[in-house]
């Protein structure tokens, strides 16, 4: 996966300090929070739904080898290709090597963060293939030269001033003078131009939202249609999902269906939900010839057994980055990532080694409100205290960080002498905030005090408090 850089503080500083980013960010709050509360409650059976869905995934994690090894023999039945990638590396010669075949010069591409994992983009490019997105938030941002700041809404943290910028300047055989002012505009001279990618592109590449072991079957969900003729214009059709997709049956997938629109957008269904199963068939008017499936690994086999395996449960909703005051705070780009948010703060760790991006699971107030809003009920605040274990186990924690933990610790071990220095602590505090009972700047809590007062403490401490009440 590309890391673009760990420095998740000097990024979050730059975001806080751009208005029109923060301006942006407000979008979250109003297009996706509101708009899942209200799906919710109109569904009596939500919760149910969420537990059945977490039984299927954690099922098929227990078997995932028997699930991957029935869809592959389907899609063969089918009359598809199923190829087999460890790592991001190979994923990419391989799906080269297709494009090579077909002798594509052009290739469209549907939404998918898989891709963006294993940074297919710009190897195609590398290989004298061009590749095009067609989701009008991914071509945006290709156009912009940037990943996605969100994972089902990749230009969340532009502005349609900045858009119609981007589009002036790359559509430069279109007339200067052409109104682009409302967003219905750019909507339609993105489609027009896209139609004729459409068409001059010889393969069309497609993530999957599930693998179906039952019938063989990828499924995408879209809300502008373009998956769809991206998968059924060329002459080859390339799936590039990771192992963990794979659902058991039709009936396990829609269960799930029902979740992942109502998380993710506030929908009931997304617009467009289209199951595709191998090529084109003799009575079929329209399709590709060729049709082909790249299964990536990518590191998650590893976490198959772990304390991080329940992370595989993820079906990309989007919802714990919707709900995350930290992402609320400094969008997307800032974790310098493509997995944003909790999700990415489990997963690109899991991923990638907690070396290369430690700085992510503390990128996190541990409200717990990603878990109590996942579909899938995964664990996201108990998943990035594991990672920070790690961190700290290694010695990759900054070093005050340790410190400060290991006094705490000597002083945690021996409770005397932990009530002792609590009762200190508070009087010396107390003392510090004068009459005011506010403490404008504190050594060692620049970071707090930078900001914001800190009440002083008043009073006897909790736990004083409670053997007072027991009469200890």
């Amino acid at each position: 996966m590309q890391i673009t850089t760990p420095a998740f503080r000097e990024n979050s500083v730059r975001a806080l300090n751009d208005p029109q980013l923060q301006k942006a960010l407000g979008n979250v709050e109003k297009g996706f929070v509101a708009k899942r509360a209200a799906a919710k409650a109109a569904l009596p059976e939500f919760e149910a739904l969420r537990d059945q869905a977490r039984a299927i995934k954690t099922h098929t994690l227990a078997h995932l080898d028997l699930y991957l090894e029935a869809y592959e023999a389907k899609v063969k039945t089918a009359g598809g290709h199923v190829h087999w990638a460890e790592s991001a590396e190979e994923a990419r010669r391989i799906i080269l090597d297709i494009c090579r075949k077909a002798k594509a010069r052009t290739v469209t591409k549907g939404k998918s963060m898989i891709t963006e994992e294993i940074n297919l983009n710009d190897y195609l490019a590398e290989n004298g293939i061009e590749p095009v997105e067609t989701d009008l938030g991914e071509y945006i941002i290709q156009l912009r030269q940037e990943h996605p700041s969100h994972i089902i809404a990749p230009a969340i943290h532009l502005n349609k001033e900045q858009v119609e910028e981007d589009f002036r300047r790359v559509h430069t055989h279109l007339p200067e003078t052409r109104d682009l002012s409302e967003p219905v505009a750019l909507l339609s001279e993105a489609r027009a131009v896209l139609r004729e990618r459409y068409f001059a592109a010889d393969v069309g590449i497609t993530g999957a939202n599930f693998l179906i072991a039952e019938t063989g079957s990828s499924v995408i969900v879209t809300n502008e249609g373009n998956g769809d003729l991206t998968q059924t214009l060329g002459k080859v059709h390339v799936v590039v999902a990771s192992i963990e997709k794979v659902v058991p049956t039709l009936e396990d997938c829609a269960g799930i269906l029902r979740l992942l629109a109502r998380s993710a957008t506030g929908q009931d269904m997304s617009v467009y939900t289209t199951f595709s199963t191998g090529p084109r068939r003799a009575e079929d008017p329209d399709g590709p010839g060729e049709y082909h499936v790249v299964l990536i690994d990518n590191g998650r086999t590893a976490m198959l057994g772990s304390e991080f395996e329940e992370m595989l449960r993820c079906i990309r909703c989007g919802a714990c980055m919707n709900h995350c005051p930290v992402y609320h705070a400094v969008g997307g780009h800032a974790y310098g990532s493509v997995y944003p948010g909790p999700m990415g703060a489990v997963l690109t760790p899991s991923l990638n080694g907690i070396r290369i991006a430690g700085h992510l699971p503390n990128a996190s107030t541990f409200c717990g409100r990603c878990e109590s809003v996942c579909p899938m009920k995964i664990p996201l605040p108990k998943m990035m205290r594991h990672w920070r274990e790690r961190e700290f186990e290694k010695h990759l924690a900054p070093a005050a960080s340790r410190y400060g933990l290991g006094i705490w610790a000597f002083f945690a071990r021996r409770p005397t002498l932990y009530r002792l220095a609590s009762r200190l602590g508070i009087r010396l505090l107390a003392l510090l905030g004068g009459e005011k009972r506010r403490l404008s700047r504190l050594p060692l809590a620049g970071g707090w005090t930078d900001h914001r007062d800190l009440p002083a403490p008043e009073g006897e401490s909790f736990v004083a408090a409670f053997n007072r009440s027991r009469g200890a």
